[in-house]
């Protein structure tokens, strides 16, 4: 009989969890923590970083908790698509803050090649060719660092949106620059 109820609770904690009672936070933890701490040691090693990425997928998995479908997948599969989001998004993030060190004058090469600054009037030449939108959201991300969530956060689109303005204004782009040269 024992089984029979835990088999029931485990189908039912993330729609607990997405109801807001606190049982059912502590109970996700759990059942649950081995397989996030898991995947994060596959993405960050044994750091400091790991414990903060869980973290963060705990709270993502808390908001999506909503979201959640048995039709679709099982609880320890949407556990797992959360936590290794929110690490893949983590681990993009940190990328981009070691990418944008800024350089030494002389790493630099403060001297601009002639291709370099047609490159850069072509690339301007095709970002103004987009829709704003798309534009936006291209510069957003591009300029600014931005994942989706942020743009979407930052302007009050739809994830989606942010997502299908992202995908098309590159298309556009590439093809306005294969045109181009």
């Amino acid at each position: 009989m024992g089984t029979l109820l835990d088999a029931s609770v485990a189908e039912n904690l993330l729609f607990r969890v997405a109801s807001g009672d606190p049982d059912a936070t502590r109970a996700c933890i759990d059942r649950y923590g081995g397989l996030v701490w898991g995947i994060a040691r596959r993405f960050f090693g044994v750091n400091p970083d790991a414990e903060d990425a869980v973290q963060e997928a705990f709270l993502d998995l808390w908001r999506s908790a909503g979201r959640y479908d048995p039709n679709m997948s099982s609880e320890p599969v949407f556990v797992a698509l959360i936590a290794r989001r929110r690490f893949i998004d983590r681990r993009r993030r940190t990328q981009r803050r070691l990418d944008t060190e800024p350089l030494a004058p002389e790493a630099a090469g403060m001297a601009v090649s002639a291709d370099r600054v047609a490159e850069a009037n072509l690339a301007s030449r095709a970002l103004d060719q987009l829709r704003p939108e798309q534009r936006q959201v291209l510069l957003l991300a591009a300029c600014h660092g931005m994942s989706h969530e942020e743009i979407a956060q930052a302007t009050g689109m739809p994830i989606g949106t942010v997502k299908t303005h992202a995908r098309r204004g590159l298309a556009a782009v590439r093809e306005i620059l294969s045109l181009g040269r």
